[in-house]
């Protein structure tokens, strides 16, 4: 698979405080706690709509609620395969993917890569099915499954932002 799983504590050691502007008062790494990888599995784990934003060949935004899920270790959602976030991502790979909470915000930037995998996309669809009482139609050409291949993420709890700010940028595995 395109996301090969690296352990949390490698995750973790990658951590460090956002770079902000000033004002936004963030305070040291040392100071606080730097949330945990597990944390932003566990948000990605139990939320239910993901907002995937794209960028078409002249630069135009488009973003779009999705159903998708944190699976074996990296987050994948499905669309049709001629929908605009679709066609954007043939021209432009780039994508960011985050939950609906500014509470309790997860923020992904990377790139997609479809997921061409017949066995994975079996074991996809049926924790899909388990989550969503929804079994994509594998076996329809339409369908199009991609899986985020992520570069940057930032977290936070909006309750302790200065505190809880984190982010982690991830080497290419």
């Amino acid at each position: 698979m395109p996301n090969q799983k690296r352990s949390n504590e490698e995750i973790d050691a990658l951590a460090t405080r956002p770079v902000m502007a000033e004002g936004y008062g963030i305070a040291p790494a040392t100071e606080g706690k730097l949330l945990p990888w597990q944390w932003v599995e566990a948000q990605m784990t139990v939320s239910r709509n993901y907002w995937v934003g794209t960028v078409d060949a002249a630069g135009r935004p488009h973003i779009t609620p999705v159903w998708g899920m944190w699976f074996e270790g990296a987050f994948y959602f499905g669309t049709d395969a001629k929908s605009r976030k679709a066609r954007n991502l043939a021209g432009n790979s780039n994508i960011v993917v985050h939950l609906e909470s500014g509470d309790e915000a997860v923020i992904f930037e990377g790139v997609a890569e479809r997921v061409t995998d017949a066995g994975f996309l079996e074991r996809f669809a049926d924790a899909y099915k388990t989550k969503y009482d929804f079994r994509p139609d594998l076996t329809d050409d339409a369908t199009a499954t991609y899986t985020l291949v992520p570069r940057v993420v930032f977290a936070w709890m909006e309750a302790n932002f200065p505190q809880t700010a984190t982010r982690w940028v991830l080497p290419e595995a």
